[in-house]
């Protein structure tokens, strides 16, 4: 267990390079300067990258960010904050903070109501609650986010108004809700489905027929032996989800007036900021990564049988 670990933080460390390398090219791809606009001249444009580091070869520019990532350096912004260090924009201005009070809310919801309407689903099949929650959640999968921030909108705050129009720093209750619905909306369907589909294999399976033949209780059959059996493909599905979660949803933001990462990235993005655009694309990489490799110590928990080392392998 401890060498697969290690290895895989070894094949990690690898991938969040490439990942690096692959977002410094394409940043780098699109042709002009960051510093360009109607009113700059050729030799401001210079001066400007010269200060910045810029005017170096490529190879060179790229070391230098890797290099500084190591010694807690992610650069500073160019042009939105220009002058102020990547990293205190990303963890010390609150947008950070912002996007993981909603993503770790949302992942709480989607998972907590997710995982048992999955398994009332299985356990009613063939019902009429069975068929009215695989139409609520096939509508949840394919409804995007930003139509039911829109539609919450538009009936809780705007019709009926009992919630504010415009979330901001969400410090009450009520400011929390529809970003939270609206962002973990679509997992909470997706993960009810998956463990639908999980939980009716497990019923089926000898284990459960010899539980059964016991005498145990449907309650203790369904949750202690079937749906442990079930979580795997949810746990798989959880990993990069919490990941992409916690990172903010641009579109939610937006749309709830939220200053959160997810919105700050994009607006990076269409300001060409490149030390942002790293910064945050690393951040959003190592979370997606370490997530990956808790899903991996899970599954050895979820399943002893599981032999981590030489699934490797």
């Amino acid at each position: 267990m401890t060498g697969y670990v290690l290895k895989r933080i070894g094949i990690s460390f690898l991938t969040l390079l490439l990942v690096a390398a692959i977002a410094f090219a394409l940043m780098n791809a699109i042709p002009g300067s960051p510093f360009y606009t109607e009113k700059s001249t050729p030799e401001m444009i210079a001066r400007a990258e010269a200060k910045y580091g810029l005017d170096k070869p490529l190879p060179v520019q790229f070391y230098n960010y890797i290099k500084g990532y190591f010694s807690g350096d992610m650069g500073v912004s160019l042009k939105m904050q220009e002058g102020t260090p990547v990293a205190d924009i990303i963890f010390n201005q609150g947008k950070f903070e912002l996007s993981l009070k909603i993503g770790i809310a949302a992942l709480m919801v989607a998972v907590c109501l997710g995982i048992p309407l999955g398994v009332l689903a299985a356990y009613n099949r063939g019902k009429w609650i069975d068929s009215f929650l695989r139409v609520f959640t096939t509508i949840g999968v394919a409804v995007p986010s930003f139509v039911m921030a829109t539609l919450m909108l538009i009936v809780f705050a705007v019709n009926l108004q009992w919630l504010p129009v415009r979330s901001e720093q969400l410090e009450t209750f009520s400011s929390c809700v529809m970003p939270v619905l609206a962002v973990a909306f679509y997992p909470m369907c997706y993960i009810a489905k998956l463990t639908r589909t999980s939980m009716l294999d497990a019923i089926g399976q000898d284990y459960i027929r010899t539980a059964r033949a016991k005498g145990l209780k449907t309650g203790k059959i369904l949750f202690k032996h079937a749906l442990r059996n079930s979580l795997i493909p949810v746990i798989t599905y959880v990993g990069p989800l919490t990941a992409g979660i916690i990172t903010g949803s641009f579109v939610v933001e937006t749309t709830f007036s939220i200053p959160g990462l997810g919105k700050y990235f994009v607006s990076s993005i269409m300001n060409r900021d490149y030390p942002i655009i790293m910064g945050t694309t690393v951040v959003l990489a190592a979370l997606i990564i370490v997530m990956n490799l808790f899903v991996d110590i899970a599954y050895k928990i979820v399943d002893p049988r599981i032999n981590l080392a030489k699934a490797e392998d």
